[in-house]
């Protein structure tokens, strides 16, 4: 199998990278399937939201002693990384073919670092998030208005004995590790390289969710999904979540930035890449 070589240029590939995104593409808003696409980004974070939301409450409720509950029912932290993580396994394989299956804004701004996609492509897709994320938590709160309210609505705050600097922390390494799995999972060069094995895509990024949370959830809750966080601040509207929400965009943010950077520059060499075409332009 051809690979890149190491000496004096680079041999024939076996894969194919897709042309750099546009950062304006002015062509895509006559294309139904541009349209398409943010429909499906903001059902899938509606339907993300809904059920993890959902579990969050389920969960707090059946383990709450003072009103009924049992101290070991409900599905425990566990369930709800499984919630979570299952989820996005779900919702990434439904819509990967339409939309690219982000769901996240920190993703889809990881993709646009990597011009994977264009600029308006981008803000359109975190704005659909956004209010698919809100609608997902007003349907909870419909449903289960009086539970919503007693058990914090799934909204995302620094927890009690952790500073500032460990929640940032805890939210740019875990979305550093989402992103950089789904880099990972769509890069062309590893599917061709591994064509031998068989890998759903969604699977692995499913993985990360599930396993960041499991990490996470006692420190932040575990945001790493600035659509998620914001959702949820949005219609339960208090004020600790709202004094701690900053930590959920800037920290999912530097996360992918990094890992665009990782992947794209230094395991992709799109740094040493760049240099080499320059000096071949640019020699005598």
């Amino acid at each position: 199998m051809a690979k890149d070589s190491e000496a004096g240029g680079f041999a024939a590939k076996d894969y194919h990278d897709p042309p750099p995104a546009p950062l304006i593409d002015v062509e895509e808003f006559t294309q139904w399937s541009f349209y398409r696409a943010i429909i499906a980004e903001f059902i899938a974070t509606l339907l993300f939201l809904y059920v993890t939301v959902l579990t969050v409450i389920g969960y707090s409720s059946q383990s709450d002693v003072d009103h009924g509950g049992h101290i070991c029912g409900g599905v425990g932290i566990l369930g709800i990384a499984w919630a979570f993580g299952g989820m996005i396994f779900v919702l990434v394989y439904c819509t990967a073919g339409i939309s690219g299956g982000h769901i996240n804004p920190a993703v889809t701004f990881g993709l646009l670092l990597a011009r994977k996609v264009s600029l308006v492509r981008a803000v359109l897709y975190m704005v659909a998030q956004c209010v698919g994320a809100i609608c997902g938590c007003a349907l909870v709160k419909s449903f289960q208005k009086g539970l919503y309210n007693r058990y914090g609505g799934g909204a995302n705050s620094l927890a009690e004995g952790y500073s500032t600097g460990t929640g940032l922390a805890a939210e740019i390494i875990g979305t550093f590790v989402l992103v950089y799995t789904v880099f990972s999972a769509t890069d062309p060069k590893r599917s061709a390289r591994d064509s031998h094995i068989p890998v759903l895509a969604p699977l692995p990024i499913g993985f990360a969710v599930f396993m960041v949370h499991l990490a996470t959830i006692p420190i932040t809750g575990t945001g790493i999904n600035p659509a998620r966080s914001f959702g949820a601040a949005v219609v339960f509207n208090h004020s600790k979540p709202w004094n701690d929400h900053w930590i959920f965009w800037v920290g999912p943010f530097i996360g992918a930035l990094i890992a665009a950077f990782y992947h794209q520059f230094i395991l992709r060499a799109g740094a040493v890449k760049a240099l080499g075409s320059f000096r071949s332009t640019h020699s005598v």
